[in-house]
C-alpha cells in the first residue's frame, strides 16, 4: 500500500513537471513580433511615440539623409541615424526609437561611417537605442504611419528589398504626438511625455496598436485661472507648494464601484462651471482643491478601468480641458497682425511693487491694443527672476478681455533679473505646438527690462534668433552714468537684438510714462514684413525651377524630372508667407507653368508639378533665365530670398552666361543640375558663387534623387551663413 502511495505521489509529480515545462515552453515561444521598416523611412512618417523596429541590411548610404548628432531631427532615416549612432551596422537589426521634442539646432559629424548633417531648427526629434524592451512596457507589432497605413504583422522574415514596400506615407514628416525633451531639466521636472502602455495594462482585444500616446497638450503643463497653480518652473529652487499640492492629492484612488457616479459628478461640476455658476453638486464643492481631487481621480480611474484607453480616449484630455475657464466667446481678433507674441516679464525685487502694477496694467493695454483672437495675434506671458516660469500660455487665453483679467492677477515672483536665462527657457519650451504655436506665424519675444539685466543675454539672444524668434527689448529707467559700473554686460540691448536701426529696441525713461510705449510697440510687432529674424531656411524663399523640356529628355525621364522637383519643394514650409514656389519649363520657347503667388498650400503646389506636361523641342537655356528672371523673380517679394534650380540635360543652343550673371546681379542664387550631356562649362557659368556648392551633375535621371538632401542642406547653410542682424 506505501509503495503504491509513494508510486502515485511520483507519477503526478513528473505530470506537474512535465505540464511546467510545457507551459514554459509555450510561453517562450510568445515572442514580440518586431516589425521591420525599410532603409528610407523618416521617423516623422511614423506616428507611434516609442516603439522596438528591425532595419534591414544596406542603410549606410548617403540618400539615406541623417540630420543631427545623438538626438536626430525627425526627418532623417531611422536606420541610418541607428547606424551613425553605433546602435547597429550596415547588416542591420532591430532598435528602439523615442520621439522627443523638436530642437533648436542640430548639429552634424562623421560617425560609424555615416555623415549626418546640421540642420537649424525642426519640429520634432527621436532618440535611437538598442532594440531591447524596456521593463514593464509593451511595444507594438505594428506601426502608425501618417498616412492612415500600417504595417504587416511578419511572422517570417523577408529579404530586404520586399520589406514594407508601398507603406511609406505620401507627404508629411509632421506628427501628432510630441514627446518631451530629455535632455532638459526644466521641463523635465513638470512634463509628462507619452509612455506606451504598462504590459500588466494589456489584457484586451482592441485591434489598434499597443502603445497608449497622450494628447500632445499633455507634454506641457497646462495652466488654470489660478496664477498658483498655472506655473512651469525652470529650477526645483523656487517650487510652489500649491501646485505640488494639487499634484500630491491626485494619486488618491477612487473605488470601482463609484467611477460611474464620480464622473457624472466631474460632469456636472464642469457644465455648472461652463455657466459661471458656484453650486454644489450633492456635497461635492467646487472650490479649486476639491475639484483637482474630483478631476484626477475621476481621470485616473477610468484610466486604470478600461486597459489601453488613454485620456484622450475617455473624453478627458488635459488638465486644461478637465477644468476650463468659462470664456464667453473666442474672438477672431486682428487678422492684419498674425504673430505668436511672448512677453518676458520683469518680476524681480528691484522693481518693486507699484512698478509692478505699472508693468502689468501696460500689458494689458498691449493685449487690448493687440486685438487677441484666433485668427489674429495670440498672447502668453513668462515671468522672470532668478528662473523663468510660464505664467500661460499661447493658446490659454482666445480674447482680450480673458487676457486682460488673468494679467491682473499675476503675483510678483521676485529674484534677480537673469533675461539669458529666460531666453533660452522660452526658445527652449515656449513656442511648441502643444503650447499653441500656429507654425505659420511668426515667433515673437517682447523682453521687459528694469535697469539692467543681472546675467548676460548675447549667446541666449543669438541662439533664440537663430531658431526663428524676433527679440524686442524693452528697456525702463535704463542705467545712469554713474551706474554703468554695475552692469555685467554693456551694450546688452544692441548685443540681444536685431541690428536695424533700433527697430527691435524701446527705451522708455520711466515706468510712469511707459504707457506711451503701448502703440509704437503694437505696431512694430505687427509689422510682419519686417520680421526679418522669423525667418528660416524652409520659410523664406522664392524658388523658381527653370526646367528643361527639350525633346532629348523624353517622356519618361521628365516624370523623373518632376519627381525630383516635388521631392525638393515638400521639405519647405510653403504658404502665402512663407516659401513660395514657381515654375518655368523650357525648349526654344518658354512656358509659366506657375507663379509664385498662384499656391499658397503645399498640397496645391505638388498638385500643380504633377500637371505639367511635357513640351519636347529644342535647348535655349539663356533665354529661360532671361525669362525666369522677368516673369518668376521679377515678381518676388522683397523680403524673401530668390532661388533659381536649373535642371537641363544638354547644351544649350544659346549662351547662358550673360543671362546668368544678370540674374546674380538681381539677387538670384541660382543653383544649376546637368544630367547625361550637359555642359560642365555651362553648369558652372549658371550657377552662384562658389560653383562647386551650386553645380551638381549626375550621369542619367535616375541618379537626381541623391542631390534631393544635398541640395536642401546646402540651400540652409547658405542661408545661415548670410548676416540676417
Amino acid at each position: 500500500m506505501k509503495a503504491t502511495a509513494i508510486a502515485t505521489f511520483f507519477g503526478v509529480f513528473l505530470t506537474c513537471t512535465y505540464t511546467a515545462k510545457e507551459a514554459t515552453k509555450k510561453t517562450k515561444k510568445a515572442k514580440l513580433y518586431v516589425p521591420q521598416i525599410d532603409c528610407d523611412v523618416k521617423a516623422g512618417k511614423i506616428i507611434n511615440p516609442e516603439f522596438i523596429a528591425k532595419c534591414p541590411p544596406g542603410c549606410q548610404d548617403v540618400k539615406y539623409r541623417v540630420y543631427g548628432t545623438d538626438i536626430y531631427a525627425s526627418f532623417s532615416s531611422v536606420c541610418n541615424a541607428a547606424i551613425h549612432s553605433g546602435i547597429i551596422d550596415n547588416t542591420g537589426g532591430k532598435i528602439l526609437v523615442q520621439k522627443v521634442a523638436g530642437h533648436s539646432g542640430y548639429r552634424g559629424s562623421f560617425s560609424n561611417g555615416v555623415r549626418s548633417l546640421s540642420l537649424p531648427r525642426w519640429r520634432e526629434s527621436f532618440l535611437v537605442s538598442e532594440g531591447k524592451p524596456r521593463k514593464g512596457v509593451t511595444y507594438p507589432s505594428t506601426l502608425e504611419y501618417s498616412s492612415s497605413k500600417s504595417t504587416a504583422v511578419k511572422s517570417e522574415p523577408k529579404k530586404p528589398e520586399q520589406d514594407l514596400k508601398g507603406m511609406k506615407s505620401a507627404d508629411t514628416a509632421n506628427t501628432s504626438e510630441k514627446a518631451s525633451d530629455q535632455g532638459d531639466t526644466a521641463r523635465k521636472e513638470h512634463q509628462t511625455t507619452p509612455v506606451p502602455t504598462p504590459a500588466t495594462q494589456m489584457a484586451t482585444t482592441t485591434p489598434t496598436p499597443t502603445t497608449t500616446t497622450t494628447d500632445p497638450s499633455t507634454t506641457v503643463p497646462q495652466p488654470t485661472t489660478t496664477p498658483a497653480a498655472a506655473r512651469t518652473t525652470a529650477a526645483p529652487a523656487k517650487t510652489r507648494p500649491g501646485l505640488h499640492r494639487a499634484r500630491d492629492m491626485g494619486s488618491s484612488s477612487v473605488h470601482p464601484a463609484y467611477a460611474s457616479v464620480v464622473a457624472a459628478a466631474a460632469r456636472q461640476v464642469q457644465a455648472a462651471e461652463g455657466r459661471g455658476q458656484n453650486t454644489a453638486f450633492r456635497g461635492i464643492s467646487t472650490s479649486a482643491s476639491n475639484r483637482n481631487i474630483l478631476q484626477h481621480n475621476t481621470a485616473m480611474e477610468i484610466d486604470s478601468w478600461k486597459p489601453g484607453l488613454s485620456l484622450f480616449d475617455t473624453g478627458f484630455s488635459t488638465k486644461e480641458e478637465l477644468n476650463p475657464k468659462p470664456l464667453e466667446h473666442i474672438s477672431q481678433g486682428n487678422q492684419n497682425c498674425k504673430v505668436d507674441l511672448s512677453f518676458l516679464m520683469d518680476g524681480s525685487w528691484s522693481i518693486g511693487k507699484r512698478r509692478f502694477q505699472l508693468q502689468k496694467r501696460f500689458l494689458g493695454n498691449v493685449a487690448q491694443a493687440l486685438g487677441i483672437g484666433s485668427a489674429g495675434p495670440l498672447m502668453g506671458i513668462v515671468q522672470y527672476g532668478d528662473d523663468p516660469s510660464t505664467e500661460f500660455n499661447l493658446k490659454t487665453y482666445a480674447n482680450s478681455k480673458d487676457l486682460r483679467n488673468a494679467i491682473e492677477k499675476i503675483q510678483q515672483k521676485g529674484g534677480l533679473s537673469n533675461v539669458g536665462k529666460a531666453l533660452s527657457f522660452v526658445n527652449k519650451n515656449f513656442f511648441l505646438d502643444a503650447n499653441g504655436n500656429r507654425g505659420g506665424a511668426p515667433n515673437v519675444v517682447v523682453v521687459m527690462v528694469d535697469g539692467w539685466p543681472t546675467d548676460r543675454v548675447e549667446e541666449a539672444s543669438r541662439l533664440a534668433r537663430e531658431s526663428g524668434i524676433n527679440i524686442f527689448f524693452v528697456t525702463v529707467e535704463a542705467a545712469a552714468q554713474s551706474e554703468k559700473q554695475n552692469v555685467i554686460e554693456p551694450n546688452f540691448v544692441d548685443k540681444a537684438v536685431c541690428r536695424t536701426n533700433g527697430f527691435y529696441a524701446l527705451s522708455v525713461p520711466s515706468w510712469f510714462s511707459l504707457h506711451k510705449a503701448v502703440q509704437p510697440l503694437v505696431k512694430r510687432v505687427c509689422d510682419t514684413e519686417r520680421l526679418a529674424c522669423s525667418k528660416t531656411c524652409l520659410n523664406a524663399a522664392d524658388i523658381g525651377f527653370v526646367i528643361d523640356g527639350s525633346s532629348s529628355v523624353g517622356t519618361g525621364n521628365f516624370r523623373t524630372v518632376l519627381q525630383f522637383v516635388a521631392n525638393i519643394s515638400k521639405e519647405f514650409e510653403i504658404s502665402d508667407t512663407d516659401t513660395r514656389i514657381g515654375a518655368v519649363q523650357y525648349t526654344y520657347e518658354q512656358r509659366l507653368e506657375f507663379s509664385f503667388d498662384k499656391y499658397s498650400t503645399k498640397q496645391d503646389v505638388l498638385n500643380a508639378i504633377k500637371r505639367i506636361s511635357y513640351w519636347s523641342g529644342g535647348t535655349s537655356t539663356g533665354a529661360a533665365i532671361s525669362y525666369a528672371s522677368e516673369q518668376l523673380f521679377g515678381k518676388s517679394k522683397p523680403n524673401k530670398r530668390k532661388i533659381m534650380i536649373l535642371i537641363t540635360d544638354g547644351r544649350s543652343y544659346d549662351d547662358v552666361s550673360v543671362p546668368a550673371m544678370a540674374a546674380h546681379q538681381n539677387g538670384v542664387i541660382a543653383y544649376s543640375i546637368g544630367v547625361a550631356w550637359a555642359a560642365p562649362d555651362e553648369l558652372e557659368a549658371i550657377a552662384s558663387d562658389p560653383a562647386k556648392e551650386h553645380s551638381f551633375f549626375v550621369d542619367e535621371f535616375d541618379n537626381l534623387y541623391r542631390y534631393v538632401n544635398q541640395l536642401i542642406q546646402n540651400i540652409c547653410t547658405e542661408f545661415n551663413s548670410q548676416p540676417r542682424n
